[in-house]
């Protein structure tokens, strides 16, 4: 690239990224200002967090120049922007829909001082990053416990998604808020236990994830903390018409707010008793709707509302609708697998391994040049939480969500 070229490229993504410093500024305070928008805004002072949002906010924007830039020239400076880290394959729950816990045998899984030096090394390429550690079950990760205290101690922020079995023993919830975690994500499919029981295949487990929610939010309050508690309950036939009541339910149970992920496919529980097919889809759209327009009264549901309209295109296994293409995950996704391998989407080949290379070198290696084209030209409609795409507006909307509705309780 002649050097001009690449200092007017930097001037006009600098000059652009301190426009958008200030633009997000603006619409977050006019947000603020505004009831109908969040009614609770105008009663909470989360001046830092507001703040955080701002910088996360520049972030996005960046990266959807840089995102944009690629798409339309071919130039590649896109970085990772959500990075997922799957520590561990095993899982002590049997839920219907995963085949994790039936699989005979497990991929050798990176020590917990390789993770450190994969987690240490994608800071030395892009700064400052969140990550959400999931499995399997994370806390049966012989060590993970260290890894968290690892990410505080070395300012990266961290999350974790969890079946919440191992939040009864009061040891390791202390451990956890002492890791001052960015968010806690906690699979519970519905209020009712005889179907959040059957579905996570373990009986008494909605009990026991209640008092483990229970125990967070204590040592939350003792710590003097406030991050967020994610309910995450996966769709499907068993549970998908009593999902509206979940909206004031988590709250009652001391978490924070609401992520639903449809059920995908993967077993033949799903197939037999779990898919949603066409003779339900009137009653989906009704609880859709209804959900949507909890969520546009300040419900605290943090799906954006076009993923949310897609549920029965989902179902109905459609393509991707032309107006969310092309599918950008492989200019953003860092899926880091318990063994090693780097995925941009677990729909495609691997791009190398944080074992043998830096976070830098496999960014932009051969491989990963042919997985962004790959995953461009892809239009396969995912509702993934961790694939499906959202707008700087998504973004803005679901932080303020989790402003207005995080209370040290």
């Amino acid at each position: 690239m002649p050097l001009n070229g690449s200092l007017g490229l930097r001037s006009t993504l600098g000059a652009a990224l301190r426009a958008a410093r200030a633009r997000l500024a603006s619409e977050l305070l006019s947000c603020w200002r505004i009831n109908t928008f969040f009614p609770k805004a105008q009663q909470l002072g989360f001046t830092l967090k507001a703040l955080d949002l701002v910088s996360l906010g520049t972030k996005h924007v960046r990266n959807a120049l840089s995102e944009e830039l690629y798409l339309r020239t071919g130039r590649d400076v896109t970085r990772p922007a959500a990075i997922f880290a799957e520590v561990v394959e095993r899982c002590n729950y049997k839920c219907r829909y995963c085949d994790y816990w039936r699989r005979p045998n497990y991929r050798d899984e990176m020590t917990i001082d390789e993770w450190q030096r994969a987690l240490a090394s994608l800071k030395e390429f892009i700064g400052a990053y969140h990550v959400e550690f999931a499995g399997g079950e994370p806390y049966i990760k012989k060590g993970f416990l260290d890894l968290l205290r690892f990410c505080r101690d070395n300012d990266i922020h961290w999350g974790v998604t969890t079946n919440g079995g191992a939040y009864l023993n009061k040891k390791i919830v202390a451990q956890t808020v002492e890791a001052r975690p960015f968010n806690i994500n906690i699979s519970i499919d519905s209020t009712d236990p005889t179907i959040h029981n059957y579905s996570r295949g373990v009986e008494n487990s909605l009990s026991e994830i209640v008092q483990g929610i229970r125990n967070v939010a204590e040592q939350r309050r003792a710590a003097g903390l406030d991050f967020p508690i994610i309910i995450k309950p996966v769709v499907h036939k068993l549970n998908f018409r009593r999902l509206p009541e979940m909206v004031d339910w988590i709250q009652q149970i001391g978490a924070t707010a609401l992520s639903f992920q449809p059920v995908e496919q993967g077993t033949q529980e799903v197939e037999d008793e779990l898919w949603i097919g066409e003779s339900e889809m009137d009653d989906l759209i009704k609880v859709r709707d209804e959900l949507l327009r909890l969520k546009r009264e300040g419900a605290p549901i943090l799906n954006g509302e076009t993923v949310l309209k897609a549920w029965p295109s989902h179902f109905r296994r459609e393509k991707a609708p032309k107006e969310v293409m092309p599918c950008r995950v492989g200019m953003r996704n860092y899926f880091i697998r318990s063994d090693g391998r780097l995925e941009m989407c677990w729909f495609f080949k691997p791009i190398g391994n944080v074992r043998t290379q830096t976070a830098r070198e496999i960014w932009y290696s051969e491989e990963a040049q042919a997985r962004r084209k790959e995953t461009v030209a892809c239009d396969k409609l995912c509702l993934f939480t961790c694939l499906a795409q959202r707008t700087l507006q998504d973004k803005l909307k679901m932080g303020l969500t989790l402003l207005t509705n995080t209370k040290v309780a």
